[in-house]
């Protein structure tokens, strides 16, 4: 069911079934940039479709790729050795100076656009940390604090976003206005619920008529005033800069997303069980296994029985633990189904990493309770302490698959059988 899953959602593929010759063939010159978990499959697939034409590119990920020749056979990835393409590291979840530079390596490279040109952006989620170009007056300090912030509030992507946008030159339209006078195509693996193209990675070639009343109703809606850095605070006030009016000739197209990644789960669960794909799900993590938001798992016939959620939730950080939106649903899910036989359920970050974990999610039984109290765990502790990591630790839960290379929201899998 993951493999079906991730394969459904595969970048490379992605951007191989929508990037055609047709689109760079009256192009003068074509430039490649971009920002994302997803940033290597993405660029090197276009990278290789593009052969001789493209003429630079450089794109921002959590880790650049290695190179180097494997001391085991392994199949390349066809576009990685690109001699025209480069990658470069910033930071997640929080901005790093390699943010930093990163955006400014991306607007010198955007500066040799002229008319004629083509700029090809691959974007994928967690392009708001990775690629930064703050205004000025806003420091490195300021953004790391204030997306420390609305990290732990509870505020969903879309609103987390909407301030990073109004904080940056390269997000909201940004590096489509910095590509002038060249044409943009942006390529956009969405992890968003709802497809908001916008706030994926902040929107870096989608541009949004920003209200700064908008943006102030998220700073009070979850009581940020009185700690997000006073240059922050004054910038959310200042009126927006850019707008549709400068902005190039912009095509965005949505080239993969939650849904798919579903579908593939739901399909191949389908083979053994009566699945059934549901969703959306946004919202606190806690509270949308332990009150029931999940379809309800035990239900009645048929069985055996799967239901497939995608979505991503949030966590209200109050205590001083460790774990991810996914584990933390995974441990209320544990609470809520505390001595039920034949039930199942599993949370998965696409992305492979869940919060500042090496966990992707967690496997949660209606003996996992149980189990736990028998080696002196309290599940009701931990998860008021946000310490999901160190419970499902030890109970042994915990999912790992590694960094997966996409970024499509996260699926939850219930299954009684």
């Amino acid at each position: 069911m993951r493999r079906a899953a991730l394969a459904a959602a595969d970048p490379g593929l992605a951007v191989r079934r929508w990037l055609t010759p047709a689109d760079w063939a009256s192009a003068k010159h074509v430039y490649l940039v971009g920002a994302g978990k997803a940033g290597v499959p993405m660029a090197a697939a276009a990278a290789h479709l593009l052969g001789d034409r493209l003429t630079a590119g450089l794109v921002v990920v959590p880790h650049k790729p290695d190179t180097s020749p494997p001391a085991a056979p392994k199949t390349p990835i066809p576009g990685l050795d690109h001699p025209r393409l480069s990658f470069v590291e910033g930071g997640h979840p929080h901005p790093t100076q390699g943010s930093l530079d990163a955006g400014l390596a991306i607007a010198a490279l955007l500066e040799a656009t002229q008319p004629g040109d083509l700029v090809i952006a691959v974007i994928s989620g967690g392009g708001s940390a990775l690629l930064e170009l703050p205004y000025p007056g806003l420091s490195l300090d300021d953004l790391q604090a204030t997306t420390d912030l609305l990290l732990k509030s509870g505020a969903v992507i879309t609103e987390i976003n909407l301030i990073r946008a109004r904080l940056s030159r390269i997000k909201g339209g940004g590096l489509a206005r910095l590509a002038a006078p060249a044409r943009v195509l942006g390529l956009i693996l969405s992890d968003v619920v709802g497809n908001q193209l916008a706030s994926v990675a902040s929107g870096p070639t989608v541009a949004r008529t920003a209200n700064p009343a908008t943006a102030l109703a998220v700073v009070e809606r979850y009581h940020l005033g009185g700690q997000l850095p006073p240059p922050v605070l004054a910038r959310l006030t200042q009126p927006a800069t850019g707008g549709l009016a400068a902005l190039p000739v912009v095509e965005n197209r949505l080239v993969g997303s939650n849904k798919q990644a579903g579908e593939a789960a739901a399909g191949e669960m389908g083979r053994a069980f009566a699945a059934l794909l549901t969703g959306p799900q946004e919202g606190l993590a806690q509270t949308r296994l332990a009150t029931g938001r999940l379809p309800p798992l035990p239900g009645e016939a048929p069985r055996p029985r799967c239901i497939v959620v995608g979505g991503e939730t949030t966590v209200t950080v109050r205590g001083k633990g460790r774990g991810g939106r996914n584990q933390e649903a995974a441990l209320a899910a544990a609470l809520t189904l505390a001595g039920l036989p034949s039930v199942v359920v599993a949370t998965l970050a696409t992305d492979g990493v869940d919060g500042p974990t090496d966990a992707a999610g967690a496997i949660v039984t209606g003996e996992t309770i149980s189990r736990a109290g028998s080696l002196g765990l309290s599940a009701p502790t931990y998860l008021d302490e946000n310490n999901a990591y160190a419970f499902l630790a030890g109970v042994g839960a915990l999912l790992y698959t590694g960094p997966t290379g996409t970024n499509v929201n996260d699926l939850w899998i219930g299954l009684v059988y």
